[in-house]
């Protein structure tokens, strides 16, 4: 699994022109599932973003979590997070889950989070066409892959 966290001000989804889903401050996450990811993969990537300190204390310096914080998440399916560019220009994806495991594996990253977090996570919708919009603050931008543990 890969994620890309943003420390965010406020951002939301936008499907057909509907606002689905919208936080303010917290973290908006990008998820990308790989067809050799597990529950394994979910356990630590939820203690792991939960747990980043990316949000100022009282001295500003980053050493606060969206826990800490009481801050929001937002998690968006993204397989284009898997994709290989190792040869030409042309992205290959073949390394992304199918939607028979990718579904069920964003869903219960979702709820894993949820419960760390202590509140409800909001979503995107699973292969939807997606607008997604966001204030950055800082700008903070975190890369984390699962298969890059040590």
């Amino acid at each position: 699994m890969r994620v890309v966290v943003q420390r965010v001000s406020s951002a939301s989804v936008t499907i057909d022109g509907e606002v689905k889903s919208a936080i303010g401050r917290g973290l908006l996450i990008l998820l990308g599932i790989g067809h050799d990811d597990g529950a394994e993969d979910i356990d630590w990537l939820v203690r792991k973003v939960a747990g980043l300190r990316i949000f100022d204390d009282e001295a500003g310096v980053m050493n606060r979590s969206v826990i800490d914080v009481g801050g929001e998440a937002l998690v968006v399916s993204q397989f284009t997070l898997m994709a290989s560019t190792k040869k030409g220009n042309r992205p290959s994806y073949i390394g992304a889950a199918g939607h028979e495991l990718a579904i069920p594996l964003y869903e219960q990253f979702c709820l894993a989070l949820s419960a760390a977090v202590g509140k409800k996570v909001a979503t995107g919708e699973f292969g939807a066409d997606m607008k997604v919009a966001l204030v950055n603050d800082g700008p903070v931008t975190i890369c984390i892959d699962t298969k890059n543990k040590e």
